[in-house]
């Protein structure tokens, strides 16, 4: 697990933590930028610690029923030490509290050595009080090391405490 490792060899491994949500199918409501909108960015803030920014869309698609400037997304990008205390959280509590959870499978990480982790509500993360939520909240974590290479960097994240299952070669 992560407790054993420092907080300086996680930041020699680790360049940035990213985690994003969309938030496009919550925007048709009326009252999205007024009640859901504020109530999506304290969940997100609390989760993070910090605050998230808006992502909006760069052009209007009719099919999609979106416009141009829209808010589809709030993103935040995590470095230094509150990414340290959210990587420590994400492996010690967080993945451990997923229901039937056996170790992230390795080809969650790409050739550039990005881990990208799914979540499809947020109730894993323990500041969340599921009476208080009003909408699930799917997450994106993407841990994004400074190794460029697959093989080094998932010999980096085991090293680190990365719950990643063994692969049969």
């Amino acid at each position: 697990m992560a407790k054993n490792k420092s907080k300086e060899e996680i930041k020699k491994v680790l360049e940035k933590i990213v985690v994003n949500t969309g938030v496009g199918r919550l925007s048709a409501d009326p009252s999205f930028e007024e009640k859901t909108l504020p109530k999506l960015v304290e969940e997100l803030s609390v989760i993070t610690g910090q605050k998230p920014v808006y992502c909006r869309s760069k052009k209007s698609i009719a099919g999609f029923k979106m416009r141009e400037g829209q808010i589809v997304g709030l993103k935040v990008t995590l470095r230094s030490k509150r990414m340290v205390d959210f990587f420590e959280r994400l492996v010690n509590i967080v993945l451990p509290r997923v229901r039937d959870f056996n170790g992230l499978n390795q080809r969650f990480i790409d050739k550039g050595g990005n881990l990208n982790i799914g979540f499809k509500e947020q109730f894993s993360f323990p500041e969340i009080n599921p009476e208080e939520v009003l909408n699930n909240l799917p997450l994106e974590i993407a841990l994004v090391p400074k190794i460029k290479n697959r093989e080094k960097a998932i010999a980096a994240y085991l090293e680190l405490g990365v719950p990643l299952k063994k692969t049969a070669k």
